[in-house]
């Protein structure tokens, strides 16, 4: 457990935080510094909306984030939209080429779940994995969920 956590009372594994593409936007340097410091702290953290705002490469390779999540409406689209598609596929090279992880929002079909895993996305939420439940719920979902896809690696 780091110093932060501990002088917080934050267990690690317990905090992770979003922050919304445009937030940064609004005040990158402000954003940055407070990224930084989570960061340090051990606190993963992940982009939301990703490609749904007015973004900036250059704050995008400078952001100490985990994780880039591909915002739902992309992912919704990509097999009937050849664009959204190349948006998704993109988004994924990129991210792997900074060194994060990409996390595809609104996964709600077989078709959305295959070609993320073709296309090496790292992980996946949505429905079609499950549907939000009760928190007593939880425990017995996981014990019980079977990935639909038994060799790909994201099941999340």
């Amino acid at each position: 457990m780091r110093l932060w956590q501990a002088a917080r009372g934050i267990g690690s594994g317990w905090l992770e935080v979003e922050i919304t593409e445009s937030s940064v936007m609004e005040d990158p340097e402000l954003a940055l510094g407070i990224l930084h410091s989570l960061h340090a702290g051990g606190i993963p953290l992940y982009i939301d909306d990703f490609g749904t705002g007015y973004s900036s490469l250059n704050y995008l390779q400078k952001l100490p984030v985990d994780y880039i999540k591909i915002d739902q409406s992309f992912v919704a689209n990509m097999s009937r939209s050849k664009d959204s598609a190349m948006i998704v596929r993109s988004t994924i090279d990129l991210v792997r080429d900074l060194g994060r992880k990409t996390v595809a929002e609104g996964v709600e079909t077989w078709e959305h779940w295959e070609q993320l895993s073709r296309l090496g996305c790292d992980y996946a939420q949505g429905y079609f994995i499950a549907k939000p439940m009760p928190a007593e719920a939880f425990q017995e979902w996981v014990e019980n969920f079977i990935p639909p896809v038994p060799s790909t690696e994201f099941a999340h």
